[in-house]
């Protein structure tokens, strides 16, 4: 289920994906031209094909990373740009540093959650997300009948 107790060295990690943003962050306009399709997209001079293989490489990368260093910890990137989306709004520009910064977020809080709610044992991390990502994922599907 995950653990962030095991991550010693997050240093190559923490670098790595101050990287990926820098790249990603000036693709914003891009990826807000895409989300109207890419039919849209192509009409409005954005590469379409180029653009998705290089948002497809670096979420897989980031991922591989983030699985290495606290294994398989559920909802964390998938319950955060829904919140932020209904909070920011759809503007990639705002939300691709946000999500970086309130996924960490998330992830510190329900580690420290998970430590504290049956001390002195340990949820598995994995357990406090789920609890979370279960109800936002019920609401978005309610909301979107």
């Amino acid at each position: 289920m995950g653990d962030v107790s095991y991550a010693r060295t997050p240093w190559p990690a923490l670098a790595f994906l101050v990287l990926v943003c820098l790249l990603v962050v000036p693709l914003g306009r891009s990826l807000n031209v895409l989300a109207r399709g890419p039919m849209q997209a192509a009409a409005l001079g954005v590469a379409v094909r180029p653009l998705e293989w290089t948002i497809y490489i670096l979420a897989s990368l980031l991922t591989a990373t983030a699985v290495t260093m606290a294994g398989s910890i559920g909802f964390v990137g998938l319950v955060v740009p829904h919140m932020l989306r209904l909070v920011l709004g759809n503007d990639q520009r705002l939300i691709l540093p946000a999500c970086a910064l309130a996924g960490g977020t998330l992830l510190v809080l329900a580690d420290t959650l998970a430590r504290v709610v049956i001390a002195p044992e340990q949820l598995p991390v994995g357990v406090i997300t789920a609890l979370l990502g279960v109800p936002t994922f019920l609401y978005l599907l309610y909301r979107s009948r």
